[in-house]
């Protein structure tokens, strides 16, 4: 992201010594943010986004390039491989040491980790394989019905991974997630021991970006990366969960078409930038919200 003198004015309003937290939705220019801070300010990009954690899928997921890796150093991007168990539990105790590092710049739009990180972790005893195994069987309906009142309120009722998770936790427990979050230890970062940025994406300037980024993923080499995938491709897997892995898959296979793949995947996109964007408005108010067309275009 070139430094407008926007970014600029951002960039001297942060403390070196405070971790930097940036988040936003999907196609915001989150990352491109990060990079202009750590080469103004020095410090480690750490990834907070679930998808970029594996290292099937640097196009697809929107991993920082090889080119963007080797300008700054940046860390838990494509560290782990495809069929690895991980969890907001995992990241948490990662990010933890990298926290007393050179200023640490977290970004990522996958919000639970935000949330863990600055709120806290309720401590929940592992899934059981067995448990895990039968979650996979069961509809989405079903495991909604199953949840008790407090929890089925608090999490989106479209995101199958998150109502599995919380499925699974009661079924486990015998407990309620909600509950177990009531009793959540306090946070690693606490409100004041931190910059929290938001990218404040307007829906008529994002939409159009999200229409031509996985089209244009397709395109330069994402296809590639689901045929390397294509003997391993489990859609119950966290890491075949990330947007556009399937369609890209189906491509591949023959299924679809690349128009029908584009379309597909940009309505997920939309919906999950959508969530994004609420998830901001209520647990990230007391951030910093910025305009991120403004800032781009400024």
């Amino acid at each position: 992201m070139e430094q407008t003198p926007m970014i600029r004015d951002l960039i001297n309003d942060l403390r070196t010594d405070l971790p930097v937290l940036i988040a936003g939705p999907t196609a915001s220019g989150k990352s491109g943010l990060a990079l202009a801070i750590a080469e103004a300010c020095g410090g480690v990009i750490v990834n907070a986004d679930a998808s970029q954690v594996y290292d099937c899928w640097r196009i697809i997921s929107a991993r920082p390039s090889e080119q963007e890796e080797a300008r700054a150093p940046h860390s838990l991007y494509g560290h782990l491989p495809f069929d690895a168990p991980y969890s907001v539990g995992h990241w948490l105790r990662e990010v933890r040491p990298l926290l007393a590092g050179p200023h640490p710049i977290i970004v990522g739009g996958t919000g639970l980790y935000f949330a863990a990180l600055t709120e806290g972790l309720a401590d929940i005893p592992k899934t059981p394989p067995e448990i895990r195994a039968e979650g996979d069987a069961q509809t989405l309906d079903a495991m909604i019905a199953a949840l008790d009142p407090d929890t089925r309120a608090r999490i989106a009722i479209d995101n199958r991974a998150r109502i599995q998770r919380a499925w699974e936790v009661q079924r486990s427990t015998g407990r309620g997630l909600a509950a177990w979050q009531d009793d959540t230890a306090p946070p690693i970062l606490a409100e004041g021991r931190y910059h929290g940025i938001v990218l404040d994406s307007p829906k008529d300037w994002l939409t159009p970006r999200i229409e031509t980024r996985f089209d244009a993923m397709l395109s330069g080499g994402a296809l590639s990366e689901a045929r390397a995938m294509i003997d391993r491709f489990d859609p119950n897997l966290p890491s075949c969960r990330a947007i556009g892995a399937a369609e890209a898959i189906g491509v591949v296979n023959g299924d679809i078409t690349h128009k029908q793949a584009v379309e597909s995947a940009t309505i997920a996109t939309r919906q999950y930038a959508k969530r994004q964007r609420t998830w901001a408005r209520a647990r990230m108010g007391h951030w910093r919200h910025v305009d991120a067309q403004a800032l781009c275009e400024d």
